[in-house]
């Protein structure tokens, strides 16, 4: 299996949940990008992975790099036995958290339970947020500029996104490029 569709996502996640109820293990992940828009209605389309921009450890946001051993385990296992790949759970966005995230994100999002396995998935706001700066650094033939224009937001919404994407990259070709972008969502 290489794309994940809601199902197929559902079904690992429900899974790997299982294992680490079964393993007495309990994590907490904080899901954002196209995985996290299937599993809060947000987006119908497939996805390669679930990106992780971060763990819970007692309420505070912490680093999911490295993912911890018996959580990596886990996953590794759900995809041997789905013949997933082992990278289904994705930590490469773990690095955004260290750039800091929107203001509010906590407040925004929502919360789903897998057995051992509690996913807290990024609001619309925050996945707006990230997906402008991923369109703005891959492209507007990318997968995340057409998720930007599914998700419809506003010229308000574009504006403060426009203002966190600044704040991960304040470089002028970077502003050119986002410029253009919210002017084109805009029009």
């Amino acid at each position: 299996m290489t794309d994940l569709n809601f199902d197929d996502l559902e079904t690992a996640l429900t899974a790997l949940g299982q294992l680490l109820q079964d393993r007495n293990l309990d994590y907490q992940i904080v899901a954002i990008g196209g995985g996290g828009l299937l599993l809060i209605g947000l987006m119908i389309r497939t996805t390669k992975d679930l990106d992780l921009v971060a763990l819970i450890d007692k309420g505070e946001f912490i680093s999911a790099k490295p993912l911890p051993s018996p959580l990596l385990q886990a996953i590794e296992d759900v995809a041997i036995a789905f013949n997933m790949s082992k990278d289904w759970i994705n930590i490469g966005p773990s690095d955004l958290l260290t750039l800091g995230l929107p203001h509010g994100f906590k407040n925004r999002m929502s919360t789903v339970r897998y057995g051992g396995l509690t996913i807290h998935l990024a609001g619309r706001f925050d996945q707006i947020c990230f997906k402008l700066y991923a369109t703005v650094d891959q492209g507007p033939t990318s997968k995340h500029y057409a998720d930007l224009k599914y998700l419809k937001p506003d010229k308000n919404e574009l504006e403060e996104a426009k203002k966190w994407c600044i704040t991960h990259d304040p470089s002028e070709g970077f502003f050119t490029e986002l410029e253009a972008v919210v002017n084109e969502l805009s029009g």
